[in-house]
């Protein structure tokens, strides 16, 4: 793919830029956020953000998340979420502007470790309280069952965890998995 030519997207009258004109070290310019441009989404960095039709607004082509614009700012909101989340865009790429409420963060991280910890803990605690005999055809369960919560608990969080801060992974599988599924 060369830096110098422009490829169109589907509806033929927004410009698509390549991967060489968004680097400005290989001779591609810096461009600033308009409505007539297409721009790779900032959420699911799979699909394209494009302006919607009589509105200011873009919509991603992949994921179906909504976004406002604040073109004087050079920045874009997502409206569709429950997470408050912005991105500016420097001209090249994506940078995200809204800093994560530090009270709400440390409280997920300390919930999560607690989801993850203690369930096994209290199960290990009755079982060291009240061990089973010594060569019986269950000695073994204890371990099993410690080691199960743990990994269950331990997906619960890892899954809550990858919702809060919509990690771009998880978010094209989860859209991935609702297309196979065939769910709009």
């Amino acid at each position: 793919m060369t830096g110098l030519s422009r490829q169109r997207d589907f509806e033929g009258d927004r410009k698509l830029a390549t991967p060489s004109q968004r680097d400005p070290q290989r001779g591609g310019d810096r461009r600033s956020l308009t409505y007539q441009e297409t721009y790779i989404c900032p959420v699911c960095r799979h699909g394209q953000i494009a302006a919607l039709t009589l509105m200011d607004a873009f919509a991603c082509d992949f994921c179906r998340h909504i976004f406002t614009a604040n073109l004087p700012e050079q920045s874009i909101h997502v409206e569709d979420s429950s997470q408050p989340m912005t991105w500016r865009w420097n001209g090249v790429n994506w940078k995200a502007a809204n800093q994560l409420d530090m009270d709400l963060t440390i409280v997920v991280w300390l919930v999560g470790l607690a989801l993850v910890l203690l369930p096994p803990a209290l199960i290990w605690l009755s079982s060291h309280t009240f061990p089973p005999m010594r060569g019986s055809t269950w000695a073994w369960f204890p371990t099993v069952w410690i080691s199960l919560t743990f990994l269950t608990h331990f997906a619960f969080v890892a899954w809550l965890l990858a919702e809060h801060y919509q990690v771009p992974v998880y978010v094209t599988c989860k859209i991935r998995l609702r297309n196979a599924f065939g769910r709009q």
